[in-house]
């Protein structure tokens, strides 16, 4: 379906990746993977056509409706309805709608019959595009899709810039899907869900039928999702024809390929420059030498991926002691100033030293609240928190990476929270979480996400914490970040409470679940997998009825005639409704398709003027949004019907 041929992307003089090669097939799905920064959006963009390559070639398998879901989803205005968000983000639909209108204007003043006969051939070319687009019925696709994601009729005309981030996700899917796409696209779906919201995210795209291509660092969701794995790394895109656990598999064989064939590079490229530098000089090893130096030149170096070289391992210093009670909560509520409810009530918990405990729950429910009550943050409207034994809370915010003075250098930003630390041992941390001597003089302002919070958490240990809070620790960090702090988490010997929209993570890092929902905050004293078993063992216990009935006797054969012919009489006059239906939306299609045809002939056998062609243009496309409309009634009562007379 898309092919990328020996392409390169520079900037400047810097090269994003070099010579790439890959195919994307029809049908596959698929996960691209890299650091931040390695140009895994820029992919995308060669394929949308937004960027073209320095060298190389881009190239598409006949014209593949492309749906692209971005990472910031944003209104145009805030007034901006969901519905016309909806309707006016299909690509495409809004600049041919456009044309089309824009056209039909000119024909209709245009004088010059060359002139009007190019703009006929446009205007049939536009309505071709907008016909292929589905735009007219595009409207009664985004509402049923919609609906179908589980909004509510009423929330169409809700502004755009009122819902969350598991919401407006769930309209730009609806927005993107309503397009029909052969090729979805979607860059960083999972960035701001929340949990509850990821799980659906993983089963909504599971169902998806066309090609699927996928940027995010969300390991849960490749896992779940892709059988294919592209890494762009180090100036290079490599293709694994497997899914994420197979790319780490042959990725870490491939990487030790890389260095050993490096440090062989290495060797002869200094065997052949100390030759070069000892018999350059010399007349009757000149020729040798500048052989050398020939071979010297044409030595590729080979490129290591990103990550070795930014390998600092995530350690996590040995936790200061404290008691055995960290922080206990006793009848607590919080509620912020004039608000109607408390965000939790009523709230008796206990955490206690070595406790590794995940907050999960849909977002605007109160995680973060809850987080700050237990780190000393905020302090409990109703009720009390009680505080342990030499308890050293160290509570790290969504944005306290954004908090550090960006012109400030790597170095200064730490030192300012070092105290009265050795600057030898202050350089020692850095290399610890992973900042070189380069590094230490770049300002925060170029660093990337996931520098940013390696940075965020050095500050924070510098005077290490016992008891860890971590509010979505891993946003802006990539594969191989949310695999080192997983990794630190869990060897970590303090108290550790998160909050995070990161399955893997969750999974990997908590034993205990506190769920925060309508019904309330419980505990689940098992880990994640526990509590989705908990979860699923309940919902079919909250939708049987509290008290199940007796089961009924056996009928006779005489009873269940007499059932079923008062069911038929019952159901007659809803069988009557449908037919009339059903019917007349059957006599309403016949008479459009009727008038279409004859309109489509009229187009095309050159008897119409401007103003006439302009005319049955408007028409047609009136047309064709009335035919899918009462398409959509037709099958929706045939549906209906055919159920009831089946049952009858």
């Amino acid at each position: 379906m898309i092919e990328f041929r020996d392409v390169s992307v520079r900037y400047g003089p810097e090269a994003l990746f070099e010579h790439a090669s890959f195919k994307i097939n029809a049908g596959e799905r698929v996960g691209i993977v890299g650091p931040n920064g390695s140009g895994k959006s820029t992919l995308f963009k060669l394929i949308l056509g937004e960027l073209s390559p320095d060298t190389g070639d881009v190239i598409a398998e006949g014209t593949p409706r492309i749906g692209f879901v971005r990472q910031h989803l944003e209104p145009d205005s805030p007034e901006q309805t969901l519905l016309q968000y909806c309707l006016e983000g299909i690509p495409g639909f809004e600049r041919t709608e456009r044309a089309i209108a824009r056209l039909e204007e000119a024909l209709a003043t245009e004088r010059d019959p060359a002139a009007k006969a190019r703009m006929l051939r446009e205007l049939g070319e536009a309505n071709t595009r907008f016909e292929q687009m589905g735009g007219y019925s595009l409207e009664a696709r985004v509402k049923e899709s919609l609906g179908g994601l589980g909004y509510a009729v009423e929330d169409f005309a809700r502004p755009f810039a009122t819902f969350s981030g598991g919401w407006r996700m769930r309209a730009e899917l609806s927005r993107v899907l309503a397009s029909k796409p052969e090729l979805l696209l979607l860059d960083e779906p999972s960035n701001y869900l929340d949990l509850p919201a990821v799980e659906w995210l993983q089963r909504f795209l599971r169902g998806f039928e066309g090609t699927l291509v996928l940027i995010s660092h969300d390991r849960y969701l490749l896992r779940a999702i892709t059988r294919v794995t592209i890494e762009v790394d180090g100036g290079t895109v490599t293709r694994y024809n497997g899914p994420l656990d197979t790319y780490l598999r042959d990725r870490e064989v491939r990487y030790q390929q890389l260095l050993q064939a490096k440090a062989n590079q290495d060797r002869k490229r200094e065997q052949l420059e100390r030759f070069i530098e000892r018999f350059r000089a010399q007349a009757t090893k000149a020729a040798q030498a500048q052989s050398r130096e020939k071979q010297l030149e044409k030595l590729e170096a080979i490129k290591l991926p990103a990550r070795s070289r930014s390998a600092g391992y995530l350690r996590l210093p040995k936790a200061p002691h404290a008691g055995a009670e960290i922080v206990r909560l006793e009848d607590a509520a919080y509620a912020y100033p004039g608000a109607d409810h408390p965000i939790f009530r009523h709230l008796d918990l206990r955490v206690m030293n070595g406790d590794k405990i995940a907050i999960v729950g849909y977002n605007g429910m109160g995680k973060t609240t809850l987080l700050r009550v237990l780190a000393g943050v905020r302090k409990p409207t109703e009720g009390k928190a009680v505080f342990g034994y030499h308890v050293a809370p160290g509570y790290q915010s969504q944005d306290l990476a954004e908090t550090m003075d960006p012109d400030a250098t790597v170095f200064a930003t730490a030192k300012a929270a070092a105290g009265a630390l050795p600057e030898k041992e202050l350089r020692n941390r850095l290399g610890g979480f992973g900042f070189d001597a380069d590094d230490c003089a770049k300002p925060v302002k170029v660093l990337s996400g996931g520098e940013k919070i390696r940075l965020a958490f050095l500050r924070l240990f510098l005077n290490p914490p016992n008891f860890l809070l971590l509010d979505e620790p891993t946003t802006h960090l990539d594969l191989e970040g949310r695999e080192r702090l997983q990794q630190a988490v869990r060897d970590y010997d303090g108290t550790v409470v998160l909050v995070s929209h990161d399955v893997e993570f969750v999974r990997g890092t908590a034993e205990n679940i506190l769920e925060i929902s309508r019904r309330g905050i419980r505990r689940f004293h098992g880990g994640y997998d526990y509590y989705q078993e908990k979860i699923a063992e309940e919902a079919p216990l909250q939708e049987d009825a509290p008290s199940a009935p007796a089961p009924p006797k056996a009928a006779s054969s005489k009873e269940l005639r007499r059932q079923r012919a008062q069911e038929r009489a019952a159901k007659a006059p809803e069988v009557k409704r449908l037919r009339r239906r059903v019917e007349t939306a059957e006599a309403a299609i016949a008479k459009l398709e009727s008038e279409q045809e004859a309109l489509t002939a009229a187009l095309g056998d050159g008897t119409l003027d401007a103003q006439g062609l302009a005319d049955a243009g408007k028409r047609l496309r009136a047309i064709q949004f009335d035919l899918a409309k009462l398409t959509l009634e037709w099958e929706e009562a045939a549906t209906a019907l055919e159920a009831l007379t089946a049952e009858a």
